[in-house]
């Protein structure tokens, strides 16, 4: 539930009215992503964090990556989490 909208104080037969808006803050980083390393054939984990909770995409170079056996999206909250399974060199 929104706190913006019309607030009334009421006195008897007097009242006054007055109208909140609200400037929501748009999400930021709370924690970068950090430069990991991995060994081939493992899996590696990276992550970030919100300061609000909000969709987030992730990008390898100028290409979108979308959940698959390779790679598992996580998001709960404000923390988002990808991480790739079976490493290979071409992931770097």
């Amino acid at each position: 539930e929104s706190d913006a909208g019309d607030y009334t104080c009421v006195c008897g037969d007097e009242q006054s009215t007055a109208s909140l808006t609200i400037h929501a803050l748009p999400p930021l980083f709370k924690e970068e992503l950090k430069n990991k390393e991995a060994k081939e054939g493992g899996e590696v984990s990276l992550h970030c964090e919100l300061t609000k909770a909000a969709p987030v995409e992730w990008w390898k170079n100028q290409r979108i990556l979308k959940a698959s056996e390779k790679y598992k999206l996580r998001q709960e909250g404000t923390k988002a989490e990808l991480v790739i399974h079976g490493v290979a060199e071409e992931d770097a």
